[in-house]
């Protein structure tokens, strides 16, 4: 047995979790208990070493001041902040390299996480035994970048130990200004997150800052790259929860759920996640607030944290922005129509089990930029429930000239191949995508699925005569409705349609593409509060089309409703 007062602040923060003493997320909590086996009994050829675990807690509290508020204080680090640490250093081999080289930190603002990283980058410049280590703040702008490395700074500026190690200059391979080292050649500086800028890296240290604003992954797969050469480098990635969706930040808090669970095995990934454990939690509840704030009384002051949860019970308009940076729950961007809970359900079913007898179908066509939609709504007897299933079509030169041209980000920086490889989506040989292709899926829906399509409709915008006249034929004229856009024929069916999403009565098997699209629809109102879609900040990028086949297939069935439902079983 070890003494209490032997124990690491790790090792502490972990006791105080699984006793209850300390109330944190469930992810923290499942971390806490995987690193207490591993802390115990070693795992694979890893071991606990205290000493290289306080290590860096040592350095940071006698030589790093606080880069803010009361300066001229030296940084007296927090339990929950020694856990981070603890976990990161104190893992290692035989050999003696660490373990860990990427970690993946998500907290609320405010709760020290700049501070922290600036001590850490500190530490590994100085005193973590690298040769010329490149340690870098990189941020998806010049000014983020430079919140992290000005902190770095002024820890330097207060402390007599490292301004005789430190100097502010000009880093002659770089041509940039940053922190110097003459004892062993190494740098801190600060890096904007554009490939052009990563390419070439020879990194010991990197800051992802704030990686839940990062629209493209391509800066971090080349950092990860940047890395290959160091014998033990960290990657940290601090951020709090965003509003930007299907980026970067989405998939390493899904790799890190997978971590978590057992599911995925990456021996030098660490996932570190404070937030509230669902979208349902109550976020009036005080005794909640510590599970994504763990510096809540000490770091960030609770009387400021109370001001923003009564501004949002207030201001309905205010609530995203508590929930994503105050309780690390994501959300669409402010500017959109729908909330992250309302663009999709986790609700599946197994269609050819279903066993539907019709449907009613919505089509989105396009030339060659946008994508070509289709969404057929089906019921049941006896079920409320509307079940959707999409399909969607690109242009394969279209797909191939972005890929070209930026291989890591692709197309509207969204996974176009890995959707095709799911049979989500197809790519069309051209640059245009024939109008067959909607009728010829309302074939293959009868013949493969044993579904008819009881009506259609389409925006007569972008179809043609000849396709018309196959889908009158396929149909039934007096079954395919011509729906025209504008707000006369949209507002109601739309909003609508958003409390169908906010019951979650739409199921659609959690479609990604779906989702996606729904996630980037924003308004256009007028002066009588009726309302239409238009692209979230008019960006052309921010595909809607899937959303437009719905919203087209959910107008035809509001038409229909009744005459559909007499000949369902």
């Amino acid at each position: 047995m070890v003494d209490t007062e032997q124990l690491t602040g790790a090792e502490l923060y972990i006791q105080g979790v699984l006793s209850g003493e300390i109330i944190t997320s469930n992810k923290v909590y499942k971390l806490c208990e995987i690193m207490d086996k591993r802390i115990k009994h070693g795992y694979k050829q890893w071991r606990y070493d205290r000493e290289k675990a306080t290590h860096p807690e040592k350095f940071i509290e006698q030589f790093c001041y606080i880069p803010s508020g009361k300066l001229g204080q030296k940084f007296k680090l927090e339990l929950y902040q020694k856990f981070i640490i603890g976990l990161i250093f104190g893992f290692v081999g035989a050999d003696g390299v660490r373990e860990f080289n990427e970690a993946l930190i998500i907290m609320a603002r405010k709760c020290g996480k700049t501070s922290l990283v600036s001590a850490i980058q500190q530490y590994m410049l100085v005193a973590d035994g690298e040769g010329a280590p490149q340690v870098y703040s990189i941020a998806t702008t010049e000014a983020q970048a430079a919140l992290c490395y000005g902190a770095a700074v002024k820890m330097m500026e207060q402390s007599a130990v490292l301004r005789k190690r430190e100097h502010t200059g000009t880093i002659r391979e770089r041509k940039q200004s940053g922190i110097l080292c003459d004892m062993n050649k190494g740098y801190i500086t600060t890096l904007s997150g554009t490939p052009k800028s990563l390419d070439g890296l020879d990194i010991h240290c990197a800051v992802c800052d704030e990686l839940a604003a990062w629209t493209d992954r391509a800066p971090y797969d080349l950092i990860v790259q940047g890395i290959s050469a160091r014998a033990q480098p960290l990657i940290l990635e601090i951020t709090t929860a965003g509003f930007v969706r299907n980026s970067i930040y989405d998939s390493q808090y899904e790799y890190a759920e997978g971590w978590l669970k057992g599911e995925i095995e990456n021996d030098h990934f660490l996932p570190i996640i404070w937030e509230l454990d669902s979208r349902t939690e109550d976020w009036t509840d005080e005794s909640c607030w510590i599970k994504a704030n763990p510096g809540l009384g000490t770091v960030k002051k609770i009387e400021h944290l109370r001001t923003n949860v009564q501004k949002a019970k207030q201001d309905p308009s205010f609530l995203p922005t508590l929930l994503t940076k105050d309780f690390n729950i994501p959300q669409n961007e402010a500017a959109a129509w729908l909330t992250w809970e309302e663009c999709g359900s986790e609700e599946c079913i197994d269609w050819k089990e279903a066993k539907f007898d019709y449907g009613i179908v919505g089509f989105d066509a396009s030339d060659s930029i946008d994508l070509t939609a289709g969404t057929m709504l089906c019921m049941r007897k006896d079920d409320d429930k509307i079940y959707a299933q999409h399909m969607y079509w690109i242009p394969s030169e279209q797909l191939e000239a972005y890929e070209n041209g930026n291989a890591q980000r692709g197309r509207d920086g969204v996974p176009y191949r890995l959707w095709e490889a799911q049979g989500l989506l197809r790519v069309v040989p051209g640059n245009n995508i024939p109008k067959s292709v909607l009728n010829d899926w309302i074939v293959e829906l009868r013949d493969e699925m044993d579904i008819y399509t009881f009506a259609v409709g389409v925006d007569p915008w972008h179809m043609d005569d000849s396709t018309m006249q196959q889908t009158e034929y396929l149909v039934g004229k007096s079954r395919v409705e011509r729906v025209r856009q504008g707000a006369q024929t949209l507002s109601d069916p739309m909003k609508r349609l958003r409390a169908e999403y906010k019951s979650g009565r739409i199921v659609d098997n959690n479609n990604p593409i779906q989702r996606w699209c729904r996630m980037n629809v924003a308004i256009k109102r007028d002066v009588n509060d009726n309302i239409q879609p238009v692209k979230k900040g008019l960006v052309p990028e921010k595909r809607i089309d899937g959303f437009m086949s719905e919203l087209i297939a959910y107008v035809v069935l509001l038409k229909r409703e009744d005459e559909y439902k007499n000949i369902i079983s």
